[in-house]
């Protein structure tokens, strides 16, 4: 996957989010590990800062989203989010548990797909205010689309989307 040009038509939408050690640094690194492997990123929310969901026995998260262009079909994309998750150390212990790096894809261009490696759109997007609001900053048209409210759980603003520097 590593070179392959992110000049395709494909949009892709990402959430990120991290828990462990230096959160800010895993988000980055995160979209950095994208990058190198085929991601062209077009626009980003600012960071949130949101109490974990499912297993609340952790610290809490840093969230974003993210809005990219990519050549890779969909299964290369969730590859490639493994990949930078592995990059950042992450371990897949217990399910929302704690964590370095979480990339989710979010939506791949209009296409709906499920099989057993991934779900498109994202099954539980809508029901994640650590997704909805950062994605309604984001790119309100889209989350117009959704139909949708902002989902339950308290989310702050961390750091706004002008202050995240990617390199």
């Amino acid at each position: 996957m590593t070179g392959r040009r992110p000049d395709a038509a494909h949009k892709v939408w990402f959430s990120l989010g991290s828990n462990l050690g230096d959160r800010e640094d895993h988000l980055i690194g995160g979209v950095r590990g994208l990058v190198e492997r085929g991601v062209a990123p077009e626009v980003w929310s600012g960071l949130y800062e949101t109490a974990p969901v499912g297993f609340t026995d952790q610290p809490p998260f840093l969230n974003m989203t993210l809005r990219a262009r990519t050549a890779m079909d969909p299964w290369e994309t969730l590859q490639a989010c493994q990949a930078a998750e592995a990059e950042r150390n992450r371990e897949r212990v217990r399910r929302w548990g704690p964590r370095t790096l979480d990339i989710d894809i979010l939506l791949y261009d209009h296409l709906i797909l499920r099989d057993e490696k991934l779900t498109l759109p994202h099954p539980r997007m809508k029901e994640r205010s650590f997704v909805l609001i950062p994605l309604k900053e984001m790119d309100p048209e889209v989350f117009e689309q959704l139909k949708c409210g902002l989902g339950a759980g308290e989310v702050r603003l961390y750091k706004t989307a002008e202050d995240v520097i990617f390199c």
